[in-house]
Parts: structure tokens; sequence; C-alpha cells
């Protein structure tokens, strides 16, 4: 498919649709320079969350996403922020935030694969609604062992991130290592992938950042950290990606979508994306 062909397809995507678009890409309305959508203000002066009017919200009722962007980063270790922010607005609690290609994450689902005890029940207490995972990180084998009474094959599940059931029993430490000697006990140990090795010749061969000529642009940030493939929207890319076949990947949370490298002389020069019936191709550029 051709650049004008994509661009032309883009110029007349419905703009609630191409912002739907970026924010699977991870890239935020704000970064994209377009005005936020404009409410009338309510006669009697209502003010949104944050203090904000409603004339600022720009998809009220619906939840602020810097706000649901901020409880879900918060919730992977920082309980005083969380509190603050559900406290304020409850229905926090249960929100959840698209780090990019559909990985998606609860605020309790950060909770529970960190290992975050007291955001994880103080979540519960205000509304989140339990999973297997935060009953495995919480060390509850009763709750783990009817989900699997329920459906054996519930221990396939991978969690945001692509994490596995047993790494959240891990991550619950002491307090849960009943649900991980149960876990290993019955399903042996964990073979789960959680990334796909980065080392010089893998920065070499995929890593920098990939422009893409949309309307308005957008960049892909490719790189090596902690010997690992990841991909992004910023500086410091966080998605983990895995190898599907010689080239093309797919991120942890997302596994319909493809990542496509053309390579020549052992350097990627373009990188395709295709998450359904999207599809972009960005060229390889100097950071």
């Amino acid at each position: 498919m051709g650049a004008g062909t994509r661009r032309d397809r883009l110029k007349h995507m419905p703009r609630r649709g191409f912002l739907g678009m970026m924010a699977a890409l991870g890239v935020p309305a704000t970064g994209l320079g377009l005005p936020a959508a404009r409410h009338p203000a309510p006669p009697d002066g209502r003010t949104a969350a944050g203090g904000r009017t409603l004339r600022d919200a720009a998809d009220f009722p619906r939840n602020d996403m810097e706000r649901v962007q901020s409880v879900v980063g918060a919730s992977h270790g920082n309980v005083e922020r969380v509190r603050t922010l559900v406290l304020e607005q409850p229905a926090l609690a249960k929100a959840s935030w698209d780090w990019g290609f559909g990985d998606w994450e609860t605020a309790l689902g950060a909770a529970s694969h960190t290992g975050r005890r007291e955001i994880a029940h103080f979540l519960i207490d205000h509304g989140a609604r339990p999973t297997i995972f935060s009953a495995a990180m919480l060390g509850d084998l009763r709750t783990v062992e009817a989900f699997l009474s329920a459906d054996r094959d519930l221990h396939r599940l991978h969690g945001p991130h692509g994490i596995s059931l047993v790494r959240h029993a891990r991550a619950g430490g002491d307090d849960a290592r009943s649900v991980l000697d149960f876990l290993l006990d019955r399903f042996g140990p964990d073979q789960a992938d959680w990334g796909f090795p980065g080392d010089e010749a893998t920065e070499a061969r995929y890593g920098g950042s990939y422009a893409f000529d949309t309307d308005p642009p957008f960049r892909i940030v490719v790189g090596v950290r902690n010997d690992l493939l990841l991909i992004g929207t910023a500086e410091e890319p966080t998605s983990r990606v895995l190898p599907v076949s010689n080239d093309v990947f797919h991120p942890t949370g997302a596994p319909a979508v493809r990542l496509r490298f053309e390579v020549r002389d052992g350097r990627a020069m373009s990188l395709d994306v295709e998450d359904g019936p999207t599809r972009v191709v960005g060229r390889r550029v100097e950071p």
C-alpha cells in the first residue's frame, strides 16, 4: 500500500477514530498538536475532575485519560498517589490503560504484577474487580483453585505486558508462596517467553527511530534495554516484543499485531505495523 494511499485514508479518518488509533500506538493527543474537543460550558458552572470546566474535558463524561494513565502508572508502586486519585474520583479504581497495541492494564493489574499488596487491597476495597492474577499475587489459594477448577487452561493466560500467572505469584513473595507452590506442582516450571533477547547486534539491526508519514506524523522508537528488545513512542520504549519469524515480531500484549522490519545488509530500513485494518509504514531515521 503506497504512502499516498495511507495518507489519504488517514486524512479522511474521523477525528475520534484517528485519536483512537494514536492512543493504541501510545501517542497522547496532546503530543499531536490537535486541539481538544470542546463542549459547551454548563450554565451552573459545574467542573470536571481535576478542577477543569466541562468545556475543557475533551470526552466528558468519559474519564480523563491523563488521570487514567496516572492512576495505572502510580499503581506500580506509588500508594499515596493512588489514594489521592481514587479518593477524589472513585471510578479510577477500575481504570484501564492501553500501553500500546492493545496491551491493556488496569490499576489492579499494575499492582498485581509488581507485588504491591497495599495498593491492590486499597483498589479492591474501592471497587476494582479481582482477577486470578490479583488472587495469585495476594496468596489467595482458594480463589486461584476455584478459577482453575472452572477452567484448567486459565493458567495459560497472560496478564498485562505478557506476564504469566506464575510470575504474579512470584511477585507476591512469601505471602503468595502457597499459590506459587501449587502452580509449579500442578503445571510445572513457567515456560512463558519474557521478551526477545537484546544485545549490541540486535540494537544495530533494529534500534532507532521510525518516522511515519501520516497526517499528523508520528514516530515509533525501537531499542534495547535490560537485554530486551522494546518499542514505544517515547525516548525510552517500554513495550516488549516477541519474535514471530525472521525480522517479524509482535508486542507481548497483542499477539495478533505484526511488526515487520525490512532489513538490508543487516540493518532495518523500515517498519511495517499491521493492527487489524490499520497498517502504516515508517522509515528508519536518525534519532
